[in-house]
């Protein structure tokens, strides 16, 4: 065999064995995708079950305050509590949103922006709004089904509220104060970053941490 010859054939060969590389490396990427994909499905699950949830919270708070118009305090329960449930329901939505928006045939970096912006959404913006929120929507949903009960026993809950309206406020400061006790003893005993994560959930954090690893092997391939 001529050294031409021989040159051509090392050339083909080195032409061949980078296709099947990259053919490798394309059926190895789209399984790793799949994988991503597929850790992301429980975050979707629970996401639609909280709209489910957000849309009967909203409607218990619509048919509490339209069934008692004439008594402005039931109604001020009712139009929180149905404020409450479209919040409930807009926040999964837009996870739901950012979740959709990752195209897993993108680059390694795209996808990782992408995970970063929904776990940033969850951290800095959900978990916030409903710790607060969450710690004193309690209040006019005891007072509804307090309600509930009066109108069974012909009663006017209100007429003897207005001494209860102070102990109502302070039940409600110390909910908020005991939210913020313990964000600040977690900072304190150096626990942030192990709240951000609960807060971003598991699904967020293995999905980042495979990420990660199809970034480490693209750096060494």
């Amino acid at each position: 065999m001529e050294l031409d010859e021989m040159k051509q054939a090392w050339q083909a060969l080195d032409r061949q064995l980078e296709r099947q590389h990259a053919l490798n490396w394309r059926i190895w990427r789209d399984g790793q995708a799949e994988r991503l994909r597929r850790g992301l499905r429980p975050l979707v699950w629970g996401q639609s079950m909280l709209i489910v949830l957000g849309i009967a919270i909203a409607s218990w708070g619509v048919s509490f305050w339209s069934s008692h118009l004439g008594i402005w305090q039931a109604m001020a329960c009712g139009i929180a509590m149905q404020a409450f449930g479209t919040l409930a329901f807009i926040f999964p939505a837009r996870v739901l949103w950012l979740v959709r928006a990752v195209d897993y045939a993108a680059p390694v970096l795209q996808i990782q922006q992408r995970i970063a912006r929904l776990r940033a959404w969850r951290v800095k913006v959900e978990a916030p709004v409903f710790a607060v929120l969450g710690s004193v929507i309690w209040i006019p949903a005891m007072l509804m089904l307090a309600q509930y009960a009066m109108d069974r026993a012909g009663v006017n809950l209100w007429g003897g509220m207005k001494g209860a309206v102070s102990w109502l406020l302070l039940c409600a400061a110390g909910s908020l104060a005991v939210v913020a006790l313990a964000y600040v003893l977690l900072r304190w005993f150096g626990r942030r970053r192990w709240l951000e994560d609960n807060f971003a959930g598991s699904a967020v954090r293995k999905a980042e941490a495979m990420l990660e690893e199809i970034a480490r092997f693209e750096r060494e391939a």
